[in-house]
């Protein structure tokens, strides 16, 4: 691979990186983020390195099918959300910050339900698939905070604990089913039902027209499009990055996973993405 001397004669910096610092200098790239971008603060993404799935999360339509399902969920996520939350921003969504603030970067659109972009000081986030510190009710619409969600859960089960290590990216954990059974499910403060669910998109739950609407003018406004830390697997981000390629405009991919849309791909760079980001800030700050 062809390399170019960046930041002093024990540092190279590979050729793509620098035409990759080229397509976006001062272009206000719009920014398309998956789970990738979380890794190094500790939430792992759904694939490995091989495109296939770590994890099988919950179904929508298995979590609106029965209590008995919901049940399953809030119990897993009471336990996982006490993990999921202690998770900072890394240095990958700083530097994402700083490139915006310089205006190599634009608005971005993440698939993550974490907030850690917004957490970092990143503006104009548009959150595809939902957040998970956000609660609606599927019987009467009423919205509410997963914080406050969580203390009701906890007075609702004060003797429920149980010890778990394990974090996923939809910030849930593995449970015996003699643990789930005596949880009990929190129910919605306006309308009394069982059927509170995070305000995110479940795996077979369709992203809200009037958001995917957002995300489609913000691709034709840009004047790139730079994907960070996403196979791009599923449709809901592809389509954006086949948008991008039809018209015309540069599309970037850094992530490590194999990406769905490398076929689209202006320049494709495999790194670490914070180190990645971290040599763009430098070049582009040069």
């Amino acid at each position: 691979m062809s390399m170019l001397a960046a930041t002093g004669p024990e540092r190279v910096l590979p050729l793509e990186l620098i035409r990759v610092a080229a397509r976006i200098r001062d272009s206000r790239a719009l920014v398309l983020s998956g789970a990738g971008m979380s890794t190094a603060s500790g939430i792992p993404d759904y694939r490995g390195p091989d495109g296939r799935r770590r994890v099988t999360p919950m179904q929508y339509g298995e979590f609106v099918a029965t209590s008995a399902a919901r049940q399953r969920y809030w119990a897993r996520s009471f336990v996982g959300w006490q993990r999921f939350t202690e998770a900072a921003p890394n240095d990958g969504h700083r530097a994402v910050t700083r490139l915006q603030a310089a205006g190599h970067l634009g608005p971005v659109i993440t698939q993550n339900v974490d907030g850690l972009h917004q957490a970092a000081g990143t503006r104009e986030v548009t959150e595809l698939h939902g957040a998970l510190a956000d609660v609606v009710c599927l019987t009467c619409g009423d919205r509410s905070s997963r914080w406050g969600l969580d203390e009701r859960m906890r007075q609702a089960n004060p003797d429920f604990v149980v010890e778990s290590t394990e974090i996923r990216p939809d910030g849930d954990v593995s449970l015996e089913q003699i643990d789930v059974e005596r949880f009990i499910t929190p129910t919605c403060l306006v309308c009394g039902r069982d059927t509170l669910k995070p305000d995110v998109v479940f795996f077979g739950e369709s992203v809200p027209r009037p958001r995917v609407d957002r995300c489609f003018a913000l691709t034709e406004r840009a004047e790139a499009l730079i994907v960070l830390g996403s196979s791009l697997a599923v449709m809901s981000g592809l389509r954006f990055v086949r948008r991008a390629a039809a018209r015309g405009i540069p599309v970037v991919i850094v992530t490590r996973l194999l990406a769905r849309g490398d076929d689209l791909a202006t320049e494709r760079l495999d790194g670490d993405l914070p180190a990645t980001l971290g040599d763009l800030v430098n070049v582009l700050d040069a």
